[in-house]
């Protein structure tokens, strides 16, 4: 459980690092998705709890006894529509990206200063 957040922690750095450092206006849209991913770690693994199981109640568990033995669904079901969430925002990233790139046939961030303050 440990290593899992801290792999989330890495890759939100990462991620961030990318999206700070590049000048391919596609590797900063990677730089997003790798963060978005991280992100999604941290929070199952938060959400995560050792020696619970999956919140389906059968003959092992008992609407009685499921607080005790249940993990809490909401970090998963937050992170199923946080993947769907960041899908659609990456797809939507791409598809300014290329846009840009049939207009002005460059990737680099720096030959777009008008878009600028």
């Amino acid at each position: 459980m440990r290593y899992t957040l801290i792999l989330g922690f890495i890759l939100f750095m990462i991620g961030l690092w990318a999206m700070l450092t590049r000048k391919n206006l596609f590797k900063i849209v990677i730089g997003f998705s790798i963060i978005d991913t991280g992100v999604h770690l941290i929070i199952v693994t938060i959400g995560y709890l050792s020696g619970k199981t999956a919140p389906i109640l059968d003959k092992l568990v008992t609407p009685a006894n499921a607080v005790q033995k249940v993990v809490d669904p909401i970090p998963s079901a937050l992170v199923l529509t946080a993947i769907v969430i960041g899908l659609a925002v990456t797809a939507l990233m791409l598809s300014y990206v290329v846009r840009l790139y049939k207009r002005r046939k460059s990737l680099s961030i720096e030959d777009y200063r008008e878009l600028k303050w």
